[in-house]
């Protein structure tokens, strides 16, 4: 850590959720003074779970993957100075860690339980599919070795590794149809590309591979709440010195002559500084700058990239006397005729802070088209016809998921949103639940995210390398890199 500031090593971060807060932190652990702006009253984006009558819910934080000792996360939680403060709980012993359900199972079982460790995984397949061991043995193939890859994080410290993974931009489905699988065998690998938004025709290989295998590794669940592992952040940062400011948006992002000078916030005050990580999404980005400080190209590669879909979700109270916590994730898949996973709700049954009772959480695709009618309105200002329809959906997804849970007779919905809750929170186009897309289609248009041609303005978050929490924190060390260059990144971020 240098013993003295120069003007070069300050930087604002424009957003607080997981992108923002890591950034944030690896930065002042680099000795960056570092001062992070939220448009909220409270940090965290996504990444903050909200209280309804005593009740945390979590958004965006349902398990965490690779957290064991020595595996990516934990690599990366204990650079940050976080491990010892987050109370886990290890999933998956004598148990899955997801349990699918298939409503249409195609020439294969109606249940899937995934576990943990690759082999047990490879296992569980044969199992399933036992005519299919070949084309089992080359998925396998491929998983292991992007998992060793991913596991050694070469894509950080060396760049031919990650030009490797670059090239395979196959898509997931091309690679499962060429291997020789199923549609019921395609069905069970492909459920995992749902984590990051992505269809399994249009997900590139590699980044399936790094999701799955880091679930594969270990599987965790935070005994808390996402609010906490903000907490925790939000504490790390100011032992490192940062800085926090709430309640105050960016208004703009002031360059001149093509060099970042700073942000001037929504009351007109300015802040200066010789870097900007803006850990929001890209196309919000380009409303803080002038039409002058991109160029045209650079600009209409943003705005042309397609964005993940929106996500709609329920939270409810269950008594405790009809129900018993599910330790695991519950996944109920409908699939099309060939086996691309057509409709998926996640299922969470946990306990909570409220005696007697356990937490039910819900989750699926946004149903964008339906809240169409209220684009143009505000959070707390949609009316009655707008909340009747949220919970008329909350309940239709309740009932159908009662066939593997058991029936819910004395059940109280606690929160309901839909994809303009998740727009006006966190300042997602149109309510995307996981950024821009990371298809093969768009892959190159998303690597260059952090090619503004602007000295000192970079991006951070979610759409940066992967959605959740290890694919936003890997993001920002890869931005990290990028701004401080890769001997630096080396010989001062060792994980």
């Amino acid at each position: 850590m240098p013993n003295a500031m120069k003007p070069s090593d300050t930087a604002i971060v424009i957003g607080s959720g997981i992108g923002g807060l890591s950034s944030a932190v690896i930065l002042a652990t680099l000795g960056f003074n570092v001062t992070v702006v939220e448009k909220n009253q409270r940090p965290g984006g996504m990444l903050r779970s909200f209280v309804r009558k005593g009740v945390h819910c979590n958004v965006g934080l349902h398990y965490l993957g690779a957290l064991d000792r020595g595996q990516i996360l934990r690599r990366c939680f204990d650079f940050l100075g976080i491990t010892d403060q987050l109370p886990l709980e290890r999933m998956g012993h004598n148990a899955p860690v997801d349990r699918y359900y298939f409503a249409n199972a195609i020439n294969g079982p109606d249940q899937f339980d995934m576990p943990v460790g690759l082999d047990a995984y490879e296992s569980h397949l044969m199992d399933a599919f036992p005519a299919e061991k070949k084309p089992i043995r080359t998925f396998m193939e491929q998983l292991r070795a992007n998992a060793a890859e991913f596991h050694r994080l070469d894509f950080l410290y060396n760049p031919r590794p990650m030009a490797n993974l670059i090239e395979q931009t196959e898509p997931l489905w091309t690679f499962l149809d060429r291997a020789g699988c199923s549609p019921g065998l395609k069905s069970v690998i492909s459920v995992p590309s749902v984590w990051i938004g992505v269809p399994a025709d249009q997900c590139p290989l590699f980044y399936h591979t790094m999701i799955l295998a880091s679930y594969l590794f270990s599987a965790w669940r935070l005994k808390s709440s996402g609010a906490h592992l903000v907490d925790v952040l939000q504490q790390r940062l100011m032992a490192l010195g940062g800085k926090l400011v709430t309640g105050r948006a960016v208004q703009r992002i002031d360059i001149h002559k093509g060099q970042v000078q700073g942000v001037t916030l929504d009351n007109g005050e300015p802040v200066a500084a010789a870097n900007v990580i803006a850990a929001i999404h890209p196309k919000i980005v380009l409303d803080l700058l002038a039409p002058e400080d991109v160029k045209p190209s650079y600009r209409r590669r943003i705005t042309a990239l397609k964005d993940t879909d929106g996500m709609f979700s329920a939270h409810a109270l269950v008594p405790r006397n009809g129900h018993q916590a599910i330790p695991h994730n519950i996944f109920s898949v409908r699939t099309t005729p060939n086996g691309a996973v057509d409709d998926v709700i996640y299922v969470q049954l946990r306990p909570c802070e409220r005696p007697g009772y356990l937490l039910l959480s819900l989750l699926t695709s946004g149903h964008d088209a339906l809240w169409q009618p209220w684009q143009h309105t505000r959070s707390g200002q949609r009316g009655e016809a707008y909340k009747r329809l949220k919970q008329s959906l909350a309940h239709r997804m309740i009932r159908q998921v009662e066939p593997i849970t058991g029936p819910y007779n004395e059940l109280e919905l606690l929160d309901v949103y839909t994809p303009l809750s998740i727009r006006d929170w966190v300042n997602s186009p149109q309510g995307s639940a996981y950024g821009v897309m990371r298809s093969s289609r768009q892959l190159l248009s998303a690597a260059a995210l952090n090619r503004t041609a602007v000295q000192g303005l970079y991006l951070a978050g979610q759409s940066i390398m992967a959605p959740g929490v290890l694919g936003t924190i890997l993001g920002s060390l890869a931005t990290t890199k990028f701004m401080i260059g890769p001997e630096r990144f080396r010989r001062e971020i060792q994980l």
